[in-house]
């Protein structure tokens, strides 16, 4: 066997575009297969990460998009011949019935695939996992949706894991503190029948200021010093991708984020995915009235519908000197701190902390009845784990796992992809 044969491997679950994968990845994990039911963000995740040897995939699934509910009823057998072989089972079902930044709906049918979460640890029986959601996963829906009070699912799924025989601790952890740019706080749980869970959460805080100085990282990034070589001023050219957009050229970075997120591209390139808005004049016009208000990071709605008759929830200015707040999937939502636009993907991807060698494939935005399906390139990047942060997690869980005395240990690669 040789060294690689050695190295952990993981079921990437509601991949994405790959976030966590990347994360698991550079911290020296293999993935075994994901699970991704898009077909753009399947395509994102494929170019970047599963055309490489970094992904094992065994010879009974084809290495395509799959929806989970199919893979429970066609690959029944195989995934049960996986069951305790499997170091770990990480991802979380799709979060927007339980977002509070949507319109959150105890009736959503994707807060079913809960459920089928459940089911597939029942077939495989992992020796741990890693689950992630939105901060309103963690909390109740409201006694309107049903007699007495609303289901309140991390209860329902940490009550049901713990009958499964996992011991079971989570956390809301808040992002920026683990050298992210974005203050994005999420509901992580992390269960195992081999570990105790409280271990992963001490050693996880443990380990950021150690981690962070051996990338070269400050503990904390504001906005600005994440994407200010991004800016419009450092001069466009026509988008590769899309006619009659521009992109924009980068500028000198400046900052040890930048060059972080800068490594492995070519100083003349063009960033992948920094298409800028097409913005009317009067839309450009309202946008630098709103940044002249100097309210940064304060929601303008209310202003807007009085001043300029927009009916829109949430708008935004961007803060140069903090975190960002959390980006959604809808570009719309803020401003740039010192530019008349919205952010592109680029800049989402770099305060979601993808290296800019990491390319965004599909449409950029989508609109009207196809929002509810489609995965666009803002949405990918929204919806993502962190890659910053799931090395983090990765690092830790393997450090437990490599220093563990017990005598249950994963499989080796070669006999679990045949």
């Amino acid at each position: 066997m040789n060294k690689s044969d050695n190295a952990l491997v993981y079921i990437d679950i509601f991949s994405g575009c790959g976030g966590l994968a990347l994360g698991m990845q550079q911290a020296g994990w293999k993935t075994l297969f994901a699970i991704e039911k898009n077909c753009d963000a399947f395509s994102t995740l494929k170019h970047n990460l599963l055309d490489n040897n970094h992904h094992l995939w065994p010879e009974w699934l084809p290495k395509t998009t799959h929806d989970i509910n199919e893979i429970l009823v066609k690959y029944e057998k195989e995934l049960q011949s996986l069951a305790g072989r499997v170091a770990l089972v990480a991802g979380g079902p799709p979060c927007q019935g339980f977002s509070t930044a949507g319109r959150r709906k105890e009736n959503d049918s994707r807060n079913s695939l809960v459920d089928s979460y459940l089911k597939f640890i029942d077939l495989v029986q992992p020796q741990s996992l890693l689950f992630e959601n939105v901060k309103g996963f963690d909390q109740a829906f409201k006694e309107s949706m049903r007699k007495g009070p609303g289901k309140k699912y991390s209860d329902y799924i940490t009550k049901e894991l713990i009958q499964r025989g996992y011991q079971v601790q989570a956390r809301m952890l808040d992002f920026s503190q683990y050298g992210i740019p974005q203050r994005r706080v999420r509901f992580i749980l992390f269960a195992s029948k081999r570990f105790n869970p409280k271990d992963f959460f001490l050693k996880l805080k443990k380990n950021v200021a150690p981690f962070l100085k051996e990338k070269n990282l400050p503990r904390r990034t504001n906005i600005k010093c994440a994407i200010s070589d991004l800016e419009k001023r450092h001069g466009t050219v026509e988008c590769p991708d899309s006619k009659h957009f521009k992109s924009g050229k980068y500028g000198i970075p400046k900052t040890k984020y930048q060059r972080f997120c800068r490594a492995g591209t070519s100083k003349e390139g063009i960033p992948d995915s920094h298409r800028f808005p097409n913005h009317r004049p009067e839309t450009t016009s309202r946008f630098n009235e709103l940044i002249a208000l100097n309210k940064p990071n304060q929601n303008l709605s209310k202003l807007l519908k009085n001043d300029y008759n927009i009916k829109k929830n949430c708008l935004s200015v961007l803060k140069a000197d903090i975190p960002s707040p959390t980006l959604t999937s809808n570009p719309d939502d803020h401003i740039h701190y010192c530019e008349p636009r919205t952010l592109s993907v680029r800049e989402y991807a770099r305060i979601q902390s993808f290296p800019d060698w990491y390319v965004f494939l599909g449409s950029y935005t989508t609109g009207g009845k196809h929002r509810k399906d489609d995965v666009p390139r803002y949405t990918q990047v929204g919806n993502a784990i962190p890659p910053l942060f799931a090395e983090q997690a990765g690092r830790t869980l393997q450090q437990m796992m490599t220093s563990s005395s017990s005598n249950t240990s994963p499989i080796a690669p070669r006999d679990i992809i045949s």
